[in-house]
């Protein structure tokens, strides 16, 4: 991987990512790391041998069949088998589906999960609801906590598809109360950029984090982050610990609107407002918002 390097004087940090260029919109997704952590009201999940036959058989062809419809990136397939709100925003996942179905069409799934969540004991949408999935205490156990939630019974499914360039495609599927499963989430994640997967990027950022360079340590926690989580809602014990080296990481002075950082490149001299790194294709850059 070729690695361009930017020396950070008011920071006393070398840089180590790819490339970079001035952005007008970065999303970060620390908030909703830290939001996994906070105390909520939890329902019911169920997983594995729990979920019963029937359920579980029609969940799963369910998740199939959405899958054969982004392998074939048919939008309209999946917009028409989709909740009435969701259908009527469905432009987040024309776009997953567009950007990924050259990785969906790899392979089949190499592995499903399914999880199936109960949130009907409410006459009223959750303002987050919590789920445990496995007995709390084990290193098998899973957590979600979905903002905004209906009442209803939602079933999870995550599709890992291997190949050169492995995705989990991530369902969020909706009991319309005749056991038919409507499409009410969609989220693809890679799971490796270039040749270098979520531990290889973890393993970078305890190697920065141990030399004091908290900028690296911070963007390869995050990128960490992003390619072994499935959903940015989803906890497990391994993903609890990111998120706490995560926290006990960020660096104190990060740039920000008020507090900026000045750059020089190619002869200008840019007010660096945040920074982000991102993965573009099979390459791993740098981003900044900043002003000229």
């Amino acid at each position: 991987m070729l690695v361009s390097r930017f020396w950070f004087q008011e920071m006393n940090e070398t840089l180590v990512l790819p490339g970079w260029q001035c952005s007008a919109l970065i999303v970060v997704r620390v908030g909703l790391l830290l939001a996994l952590m906070s105390v909520g009201h939890a329902q019911e999940c169920f997983s594995g041998s729990e979920i019963d036959t029937p359920t579980a058989r029609v969940v799963r062809s369910a998740a199939q069949q959405y899958f054969n419809m982004s392998v074939q990136g048919d939008v309209a397939g999946l917009k028409a088998n989709a909740l009435p709100a969701i259908a009527a925003n469905f432009g987040g996942i024309e776009s997953a589906v567009v950007s990924n179905k050259q990785y969906f069409a790899q392979e089949q799934p190499t592995e499903t999960r399914i999880f199936v969540l109960d949130a009907t004991n409410s006459k009223a949408t959750w303002q987050r609801a919590d789920f445990y999935c496995g007995i709390y205490n084990s290193p098998d156990r899973v957590g979600f906590a979905i903002p905004n939630l209906p009442p209803g019974r939602y079933a999870i499914t995550m599709a890992k598809v291997g190949g050169k360039d492995p995705v989990t495609l991530t369902l969020i599927l909706a009991d319309d109360g005749k056991n038919s499963w409507k499409l009410a989430g969609y989220y693809a994640r890679r799971n490796s950029i270039g040749d270098h997967d979520g531990q290889w990027f973890l393993s970078k950022a305890r190697e920065f984090k141990a030399k004091g360079q908290t900028l690296n340590a911070w963007f390869y926690y995050l990128t960490a982050w992003d390619l072994l989580a499935p959903v940015d809602f989803m906890s497990t014990p391994q993903l609890d610990k990111i998120t706490d080296e995560i926290q006990a990481s960020r660096p104190p002075n990060l740039p920000n609107a008020s507090a900026p950082l000045e750059l020089n490149a190619g002869g200008k001299s840019f007010k660096v407002e945040e920074l982000a790194a991102v993965s573009v294709g099979p390459d791993f850059d740098l981003r900044e918002v900043c002003n000229s």
